[in-house]
């Protein structure tokens, strides 16, 4: 088998005298002759990504994994998103994150990959890579961090946030204990350890097949994970020689597989787009409606918040993602395969159930049907999204008078404005958060309640938006509107008194406004984004909607990893 590295090391002439000379700094002659792929470490750490800040030391055991099969590892730091720190937001960055890795790994003698990846968008964007390059590669997901404890109770990072806030702004915790609480939240290196984002991307990147199984969820400080690391470096010399490539591993049955997990454990409504988007890159059919065709009916069976009650060092413990699968293999497409060339089923061989508080029996779920609903309605033709095992269930039928904000500048300046015309049976509208309206559609959709709600003890009310929330956030958020206020969508012609008209059951999201009324109202168009220059430009001009994964039209398919012309 000829390597795609040989491409360029191989000959006497002097092109391949350069590439070799210039990588000759402790790598020996026989680094660059035979059969020794050369596998790229894609590298997401940064000390400004805090929850992928370890990821340095878990590259060093994938590497000595790569070295003990016989390959050669090589580092490649690649665009790091931290989903705490960067404005406006992590998800305006991730298409550029995508792509910026798919070149690389294209543009270098590499023959295939092992992804590192942790917080929200670094997982998503290198399966989007490593769909579009299709080089052999597989995921090592990042961890999770340990619990934290404030005055003898678990923290959950991100859920906890949302939820002790709401109780500041309430008047029933001080701000002197909510700070307090701070210093104990993040109790170690590591993601979120709800069933967030992270924790979510690193549970469906195995249902996709695409980690060695029985990685996701291990805790970033368990020592287990960088024997994982080992082993996935090792795979990955393995996946080289087979020839197996992400697109003989990410079928539809592997999306269909990962959407029963994402049901199953309760997951992030963000999945939706981030798999739209991978689907995409590889040209398999994947729609909204594949989310509550496969989602629905299935049972949640992990307590975890923030729809449960328990942490990811939990579930570990308790049987880890293997034994929740266990309790659905019947849903899952027995021919998808994994990573090790395997159907992801027969890995769920000997998987069991060690603390049924934490991962439920099938016979005895959380909730019977926990898949994220699919809404349509004259609100959201193009669809729109809700997690009811995060909702209030008495909300999910409701009726309620619109309180339009035009964007989250306008909601902080009169949310909590004792004159606004406000009760607890309002539905808040946030409009201009979409993809294009931000830009980059923040995790903004779990908007606050307003204090003099809260003050009578209010803790949900029905919300919709054209923006994301974060996987960590809880409530009756209907989310991912399509189109958009920006793009023409008919978020951008409801009026506060509007009644609006939310039924999961029947998948219904609607404003009671004759249509003819509706299409002659003007649209609003103040606080939308209009970038001149750079990436925010770019990425307005050429963003797909939620309903398609947000990706960037020109970056849907595969370019593949064909070597481009010689560079001397």
């Amino acid at each position: 088998m000829e390597l795609r590295s040989s491409r360029w090391y191989s000959g006497n002439d002097r092109n391949s005298y350069i590439h070799r000379a210039w990588m000759r700094r402790g790598l020996p002659r026989e680094a660059f002759e035979g059969d020794r792929p050369h596998i790229a470490i894609a590298n997401t750490a940064s000390d400004l990504t805090p929850c992928n800040s370890h990821l340095d030391e878990v590259a060093r055991s994938v590497a000595n994994g790569v070295w003990a099969a016989g390959g050669v590892p090589l580092n490649l730091p690649v665009v790091s998103l931290g989903e705490t720190n960067v404005r406006p937001t992590a998800m305006l960055w991730r298409n550029l994150a995508a792509m910026a890795a798919e070149e690389l790994l294209r543009a270098n003698p590499v023959d295939g990959a092992v992804l590192l990846g942790g917080c929200d968008k670094t997982i998503p964007s290198l399966l989007m890579a490593a769909a579009s390059v299709d080089l052999p590669a597989l995921v090592v997901p990042g961890g999770p961090m340990l619990t934290g404890h404030f005055r003898g109770a678990p923290l959950g990072c991100g859920t906890d946030v949302w939820r002790l806030s709401e109780e500041v702004r309430a008047g029933t915790l001080s701000r002197e204990a909510f700070l307090e609480s701070e210093s104990s939240m993040i109790r170690s290196r590591g993601h979120c350890n709800t069933m967030g984002t992270a924790s979510t991307m690193a549970c469906v990147a195995e249902a996709l097949g695409m980690t060695l199984p029985g990685t996701a969820g291990t805790p970033a400080p368990d020592s287990r994970l960088l024997e994982r690391a080992h082993e996935s470096g090792r795979l990955a010399v393995e996946l080289v020689s087979r020839g197996r490539r992400p697109s003989h591993v990410m079928t539809r049955g592997s999306f269909l597989n990962a959407i029963v997990t994402l049901a199953a454990v309760g997951g992030s409504t963000n999945a939706v787009v981030h798999l739209l988007a991978i689907a995409g890159r590889l040209g398999v059919e994947l729609t909204l409606d594949d989310f509550d065709r496969t989602g629905s009916g299935v049972p949640l069976l992990v307590d975890l918040q923030p729809a449960g009650r328990h942490l990811m060092d939990d579930l570990h413990r308790a049987g880890g993602l293997a034994a929740v699968l266990k309790e659905v293999e019947d849903l899952l497409d027995p021919t998808a395969i994994a990573v090790t060339g395997r159907p992801l089923v027969e890995h769920l061989a000997g998987a069991e159930i060690h603390d049924g508080d934490v991962i439920r029996r099938r016979s005895d779920p959380l909730l019977p049907d926990a898949g994220i609903a699919v809404l349509r309605g004259n609100l959201a033709p193009g669809g729109a999204v809700i997690k009811p095992a995060a909702a209030s269930p008495e909300l999910l039928r409701h009726r309620g008078r619109a309180v339009v904000f035009d964007s989250v500048e306008d909601v902080h300046a009169r949310l909590d404005s004792p004159d606004l015309d406000v009760d607890e049976t309002s539905v808040l509208v946030l409009r201009g958060c979409g993809p294009k309206g931000y830009p980059g559609m923040p995790e903004v959709g779990n908007l606050p309640l307003p204090a003099k709600l809260l003050e009578k003890g209010v803790r949900d009310m029905v919300r919709v938006s054209d923006a994301r929330m974060s996987g960590t956030a809880y409530g009756t958020v209907v989310l991912h509107t399509a189109p958009e206020a920006a793009a023409g969508g008919p978020l951008a012609r409801v009026r506060t008194g509007d009644p609006i008209v939310l039924d999961v059951a029947a998948r219904r999201l609607d404003v009671d406004v004759p249509d003819a009324e509706l299409a002659a109202r003007p649209p609003v168009t103040t606080g939308h984004a209009r970038p001149a220059r750079g990436w925010e430009r770019l990425y307005v001009e050429h963003v797909t909607q939620a309903d398609r994964g947000a990706d960037l039209d020109f970056l849907i398919g595969s370019g593949g990893d064909h070597v481009g012309r010689e560079s001397h």
